[in-house]
């Protein structure tokens, strides 16, 4: 026996050589192949990334949608909007509220051309005092009393021309939506803005609220109601109007003012009785802001130039230094003057119909 350790061929099975022919002739099974770089890439990707479970044909899940971020920016600065104009113009505000179809009216910045139109005739009631009136879209206030972009005129700058503007505004609201004053008290503020040197209308102050005649009534400049007569409805004056300026004399800035008050009242102690009365009021007011170098006056002050009004069921019987707003039959009576529509301001105080507080017969209130 040699020293290897081959078998010897004689010892093989009819299958082993029947095998060894075949393979001989077929050729010996492949070898295993190296696998390529790339699939070698491919494997460790697939093999780092977790399993996932096949989705079912019933277990669709629809994508997330989009976050609508614009909707809700809309929205917010919406809010903060509304927020703005309640807090700087409350006023306004309350006013779109108040009365049902009433439109605001867009602010007046020069003479109108036209009467504003007739709307449905409504009856006013205490909580719309001011329904079936154009006074209904009006603003109250401040609000209702539009006032130009100040510059520089004669002795004064921009800034005071600006100041100015403000405080004869101010005066106009002291003397016809102050409540005091329209239940008959003294108007200490808006008396406190007039020239204490301008003796004229000085005298005027003196005798008017004490013994008040055509010439010297308090009704010229203030708006006043008797309380044991006459009640305000609500807290609600509307007003309407604007003031311009220029150059006066002597450098002086010269203030024109031409406002509109509607005053909503009732009897005093009318118990059950509904009716409400407008009393209305339109107010034309010339003043002047002197130099204190050429003019005696006090910082702060200005003169009065001119003044007239225009009123409707403010009453016709002699002066009391109040208004005097007829109800009932007194107002049959007291509507016997010249025809005069309180709402039209295409014209100047007093070339319409009556003026100065003469008696004029309202063609709508």
């Amino acid at each position: 026996m040699s020293a290897g350790t081959e078998p010897d061929s004689s010892s093989r099975s009819d299958e082993e050589w029947e095998r060894f022919l075949r393979e001989s002739v077929a050729g010996a099974p492949a070898a295993p192949k190296e696998p390529s770089a790339r699939a070698r890439e491919v494997a460790k990707r697939l093999s780092a990334e977790p399993a996932r479970t096949p989705e079912g044909w019933r277990s669709y899940t629809p994508a997330r949608p989009k976050r609508r971020t614009g909707w809700y920016a809309a929205g917010l600065f919406a809010s903060l909007g509304l927020l703005a104009v309640v807090a700087l113009a409350p006023g306004r505000v309350v006013d779109l509220f108040a009365g049902a179809g009433s439109q605001p009216s867009a602010a007046e910045t020069a003479r109108p051309t036209q009467a504003p139109p007739a709307g449905a005739a409504q009856r006013p009631t205490r909580e719309e005092p001011f329904r079936g009136s154009p006074a209904a879209g009006w603003a109250s206030g401040a609000e209702g009393i539009t006032v130009p972009k100040a510059e520089a005129v004669g002795w004064m700058g921009a800034a005071e021309v600006e100041r100015a503007l403000a405080r004869s505004r101010d005066f106009l609201l002291a003397a016809g939506t102050d409540r005091g004053v329209l239940r008959g008290e003294h108007p200490e503020k808006a008396i406190g803005m007039i020239n204490p040197h301008q003796k004229d209308v000085q005298d005027l102050l003196k005798t008017a609220f004490h013994a008040p005649t055509e010439k010297n009534d308090p009704l010229l400049l203030f708006s006043r109601f008797q309380p044991s007569r006459t009640h305000l409805v609500g807290d609600t004056v509307k007003v309407r109007g604007r003031l311009d300026y220029q150059e006066g004399e002597r450098g002086a800035l010269q203030v024109t003012a031409d406002v509109t008050f509607v005053y909503p009242v009732t009897r005093s102690g009318a118990g059950g009785d509904d009716e409400i009365v407008r009393t209305i009021v339109r107010r034309e007011l010339v003043l002047s802001w002197d130099d204190p170098a050429k003019v005696i006056t006090e910082p702060g002050t200005f003169s009065i130039v001119s003044y007239k009004y225009d009123v409707t069921n403010g009453g016709c019987g002699a002066p009391t230094g109040y208004f005097a707003p007829p109800f009932g039959t007194d107002r049959r009576a007291d509507g016997a003057g010249t025809e005069i529509d309180p709402y039209d301001r295409s014209a100047p105080v007093g070339q319409g119909g009556p003026s100065e507080g003469r008696c004029g017969k309202a063609t709508r209130s």
